[in-house]
């Protein structure tokens, strides 16, 4: 950003959500506009060098596109970007980032914490405390466990270093083959999928949601995971078919799962998934800690100060592939 003006950045929240916390130290550098649906980015986006996106399922920006005149650089306040990644974005000049980074380790505690409250069954003694029931049972071990981390990501990466940690074995299924990984037991390609989810106790999908990853878990998938295995998805909930989780559950295809992300938000009050015993959900909140928003903020406000002195972004998004490299 070479002009003497003062840059104009439009954040485009949700509908009802408030402003980003932190959010006023960029008035001082920039104009800053405010838009929550696609009429108020209308008004909003002419104009507009930079957008800071918290709305991570956001249809209004690709409905506005048309009326993006100076649009330079998008950020993302999620670590997940498929809702921008539609055509004539993917197709332009203009730089994506994303949030890489902030929700790394807590969505990692949240993954061991699920295999731990798998293997202390926590589900069934919950229950039982509820009921005030003294009911003694063995339970299992986790150390020596294989854990697959499909997505080795940045994410996938603080998953395999937690569970290595208690004395698991992580393995993870990337793009490419890794030869070595200071993190995983090894590192395999896609194309080595089912194969692992042959062997694997905990499989854990923590990828981002694309063309390719878009219903990877089918009836196909669950059929080749170990009848005692669990599924983990803190990735994307259309990555996993849900009606093929089910029947793999009602059939004992897999022994149970854990899931913070599913292909309908809020999950419906009538749905079957909510009876299940063997089922653990949360309501899209893994990697959400304390002062989230405020780690956003200050992460966007980071890389707008190297945007605006003429120095590289962090945290660039390979829109071709959807996620940040």
């Amino acid at each position: 950003m070479t002009e003497s003006r003062k840059p104009v950045v439009t954040v485009l929240t949700a509908p009802n959500d408030p402003t980003p916390p932190g959010i006023e130290p960029l008035k001082e550098h920039a104009e800053v506009r405010f838009a929550c649906d696609e009429q108020s980015l209308r008004d909003t986006l002419p104009g507009t060098d930079v957008m800071m996106v918290t709305d991570f399922r956001t249809a209004a920006l690709e409905a506005a596109w048309p009326v993006a005149d100076r649009l330079q650089w998008i950020h993302a306040t999620s670590a997940g970007v498929d809702a921008l990644m539609f055509p004539a974005l993917i197709d332009s000049d203009v730089t994506v980032t994303n949030a890489r980074g902030i929700f790394d380790r807590t969505i990692a505690e949240y993954v061991l914490c699920t295999i731990l409250m798998f293997a202390k069954d926590f589900p069934e003694s919950l229950r039982l405390q509820a009921k005030r029931q003294w009911k003694h049972r063995d339970t299992e071990r986790a150390e020596g466990k294989q854990v697959l981390v499909v997505g080795a990501g940045s994410i996938g990466r603080q998953i395999g270093r937690l569970v290595k940690a208690i004395g698991m074995n992580p393995h993870g299924i990337a793009r490419t083959a890794r030869e070595s990984d200071p993190d995983f037991d090894a590192v395999h390609s896609n194309e080595a999928l089912y194969e692992q989810l042959k062997l694997a106790d905990f499989v854990v999908v923590a990828a981002p949601l694309t063309p390719q990853t878009e219903g990877l878990f089918d009836a196909k998938a669950f059929s080749a995971m170990k009848n005692s295995a669990r599924l983990i998805n803190i990735g994307r909930g259309p990555i996993v078919v849900t009606e093929a989780l089910i029947k793999a559950l009602d059939d004992g295809e897999i022994a149970g799962a854990a899931l913070d992300v599913f292909e309908e938000e809020p999950l419906p009050e009538d749905h079957p998934l909510w009876a299940r015993e063997n089922v653990i959900m949360t309501a899209h909140m893994a990697g959400d800690f304390i002062g989230w928003n405020q780690a956003l903020t200050e992460q966007f406000l980071k890389n707008f100060e190297q945007w605006s002195q003429g120095g590289e972004l962090f945290n660039l998004v390979n829109k071709k592939l959807g996620y940040a490299g």
